[in-house]
C-alpha cells in the first residue's frame, strides 16, 4: 500500500507521514512538495528513525508518483494574508487545489486509488475533488471534522478527569464555524455524558468553545495544528489501508440522509475497503438536526459562489454506487430507558 502526501513537506503532512511511519500500515510512504528540499528533508529524518518504528519505505517524489499510489493525500494550503477576507482566501487555496487536482490526474491517478483531502475549505475542496477527480464518489474523503472530534473528545476528558479515549463525542457538519456537536450520544466509558458526575452547562459550553477556536489558538501559540491533524489523518489512511470499517466523522457526499444533498459534510462514515462503506443517520435531536442542516447552508453557499467563478461540473460517475445505509437509529437503542 503506497501512500503519496502532496504537501508532504509541511508542517500538517510531514506530522502525517510520521504518523503514518510510526503506525505501520502501509508499506510505502512518498512525500511530495512545490519544495522540494523540505520533502527529501522530512523523508531523509523519517529514514533516520526507520529502524525503530517500522520497515516503511521511505521516499520524496513528484507528481509521477501519484500513478503508482494506493493513497493520495492533499494537505498543501494557503494561509490568509493580512486584511485577506475569508471567501479571497477560499478563492486562492481553490485555486491551487485545482491545479493540484489537475496535476494528479495528469499523473495517472488510478481509478482504484483514493484521494484523501485535507487542505481548507475542506469541505468545498472534498466536493470539486468528488465532482473533478474522476474517482467514484465513495473514494474521495475529506478530513472533515475528525480533527475537531479528537480536539472535542481530548478538552472533555480534561474537564471530566478522565481518559480521553473513555470519551465518545462526534463533531458533524461543516470543519469550520457551523460545525455541530452531538451532545445527544456523547458518552463517558459507554455511560452517557449528560449523567456523569461534573458534566454541567459550563463544562458543554467551554468544551465546544474550545473546540471551535481551537485551530486559532495553535495558530497564535506555535504557528499551526500538527501533531492532532497528523494523527487525525492517519486513522482515515489506516481505515482505508486495513479495511478496519471504522466510523469516522469525515466529510463525504450527501446524498439525502438528514435531508442534506449536493454537499460534502461531515456524518458518521463507516469507512474502509472501497472508501465510504455506509454513512450512518442517527436520530438526532431537533437542535441537532437544524445545526447540520444549516452547516449543509452554508456550505452550499460558498460552493456556489466558486463555482460561478470556477465552472460547474458534474461528472457521471458522482452517483454511481450509492453505500447502503442503516436508516435512523433511534436514541433508545443507545439511551438508558428512564
Amino acid at each position: 500500500m503506497k501512500v503519496s502526501i502532496i504537501g508532504g513537506g509541511g508542517l500538517v503532512g510531514s506530522m502525517a507521514g510520521y504518523a503514518l511511519q510510526v503506525s505501520g500500515a502501509v508499506s510505502h510512504l512518498c512525500l511530495i512538495d512545490a519544495n522540494a528540499d523540505a520533502a527529501k528533508g522530512h523523508a531523509l529524518e523519517l529514514l533516520h528513525g526507520a529502524c525503530l518504528t517500522h520497515d516503511t519505505r521511505l521516499s520524496a517524489g513528484s507528481m509521477e508518483d501519484v500513478a503508482t499510489s494506493n493513497i493520495v493525500v492533499i494537505t498543501a494550503g494557503l494561509r490568509r494574508k493580512p486584511d485577506e477576507s475569508r471567501l479571497d482566501l477560499i478563492n486562492r487555496n481553490v485555486d491551487l487545489f485545482l491545479t493540484l487536482l489537475d496535476g494528479v490526474k495528469a499523473a495517472g491517478l488510478q481509478d482504484d486509488a483514493y484521494l484523501v483531502v485535507v487542505s481548507n475549505p475542506v469541505d468545498v475542496l472534498t466536493y470539486l475533488a468528488v465532482q473533478r477527480s474522476g474517482l467514484r464518489w465513495q473514494r474521495v474523503l475529506g478530513l472533515g471534522t475528525q480533527l475537531d472530534t479528537a480536539r472535542f473528545r481530548g478538552y472533555l476528558a480534561r474537564a471530566l478527569h478522565v481518559p480521553a479515549s473513555q470519551v465518545q463525542a462526534m463533531i458533524l457538519g461543516e470543519h469550520g464555524d457551523s460545525m455541530v456537536p452531538v451532545w445527544s450520544s456523547a458518552t463517558v466509558a459507554g455511560l452517557p455524558i449528560n449523567q456523569w458526575p461534573g458534566f454541567d452547562a459550563n463544562v458543554q459550553r467551554e468544551a465546544f468553545d474550545e473546540t471551535k477556536t481551537a485551530g486559532a489558538t495553535l495558530i497564535k501559540l506555535k504557528g499551526g495544528s500538527g501533531f492532532a491533524v497528523g494523527l487525525s489523518i492517519r486513522e482515515v489512511v489506516e481505515a482505508l489501508a486495513t479495511d478496519s470499517r471504522r466510523v469516522l466523522p469525515v466529510s463525504t457526499l450527501q446524498q439525502g440522509l438528514y435531508g442534506l444533498r449536493d454537499v460534502c459534510l461531515s456524518v458518521p462514515t463507516v469507512v474502509g475497503c472501497g472508501g465510504v462503506r455506509q454513512q450512518i443517520e442517527l436520530e438526532l435531536t431537533p437542535k441537532e438536526r437544524t445545526g447540520l442542516q444549516n452547516s449543509a447552508r452554508v456550505l452550499r453557499e460558498i460552493i456556489d459562489q466558486v463555482e460561478a467563478r470556477v465552472g460547474k461540473i458534474r461528472a457521471d460517475r458522482v452517483m454511481a454506487g450509492k453505500p447502503a445505509s442503516a436508516g435512523a437509529i433511534p436514541r433508545r437503542a443507545w439511551q438508558p430507558v428512564r
